[in-house]
């Protein structure tokens, strides 16, 4: 199922993402989403996220799509050329994996091996055009490919709460133009900044979900507004995360806080798309709370 065919029916979509391990065993992964995430219409698989090694995705989403949920691939451009991009995306197709999530990827100097060499021949603009060929049944060295050709729910990212919104605006842009038909937002804890955003974002006519994080702790929200771009966690939040340090580790205040920010959204976007970092439990709570 593309989820783009539930955007064109008006639905409001919720998605929620997981993490592979750092290993072979990934039933505690696929338990949890069971558990957690079988009421959301899709679960995104991140890529070896933050440069840190995992998992692949796209063996990851298999084990997902074969425990009933609907995946998303995630693909950077970070570890991979264009072939090997093109590759995978095939590969993709044929084990039904159909929703996709074209990213340009963190700088490997980020994660657990920062001697890695970065690769980058392709961002995430050019991604999009490049599945977009393969759709037409062409690959970028101009060859036919053999057979049916794939076809994806193509999705990107966007970041509303960046300090240069005219530049992000331009990125969309020129992503739709390249052949996104969904976007996935940073996480948003300004609410207003995002509907300033969504205002003028919406000459590009196509769906965008709300990026939600369930905040842990004040000390995760200050390290967010220090080292992750296009995210400022108000004062306000860190105070309110900061003021009981129980309610805050038990995840109430973080639920509470996502859950307003989802409330205060909601009419001006198209779903939401929840990045739980190891809370998938509360998800439930969290979309019960947001009254969704």
């Amino acid at each position: 199922m593309r989820i783009t065919e539930l955007f064109d029916n008006g639905q409001f979509v919720v998605t929620a993402e997981v993490g592979p391990p750092k290993g072979i065993d990934a039933s505690h992964v696929v338990e949890e989403a069971k558990e957690y995430l079988s009421g959301i219409t899709a679960v995104n698989v991140t890529d070896n996220q933050s440069s840190v090694m995992r998992m692949g995705s796209l063996p990851a989403c298999v084990m997902l799509k074969n425990a009933g949920l609907t995946p998303i691939l995630q693909l950077t451009c970070r570890d991979r050329n264009r072939i090997a991009l093109q590759s995978e995306l095939l590969g993709a197709a044929a084990l039904g994996i159909d929703n996709i999530l074209c990213l340009t990827g963190d700088h490997t100097k980020m994660g657990d091996h920062p001697g890695a060499k970065p690769v980058f021949d392709l961002d995430s603009v050019s991604l999009l055009h490049t599945v977009c060929q393969l759709e037409k049944g062409v690959d970028l060295g101009g060859n036919e490919l053999v057979g049916e050709a794939p076809k994806f729910a193509k999705g990107a990212v966007v970041s509303p709460c960046s300090d240069s919104v005219d530049a992000q605006l331009a990125k969309m842009e020129r992503k739709v133009m390249a052949g996104a038909e969904y976007f996935q937002t940073q996480a948003v804890f300004d609410s207003e900044k995002f509907i300033q955003f969504m205002e003028k974002a919406k000459q590009f006519g196509k769906p965008v979900q709300l990026g939600v994080i369930i905040p842990k702790s004040a000390g995760m929200a200050k390290f967010m507004n220090k080292n992750v771009a296009g995210v400022h966690v108000p004062q306000e939040m860190i105070d309110a995360l900061a003021a009981d340090k129980e309610r805050a580790k038990a995840g109430i205040t973080g639920v509470e806080i996502a859950a307003k920010i989802i409330k205060e959204c909601r009419p001006y976007c198209q779903g939401v798309h929840i990045m739980a970092l190891g809370w998938e439990a509360k998800v439930p709570q969290l979309l019960e709370l947001a009254g969704i």
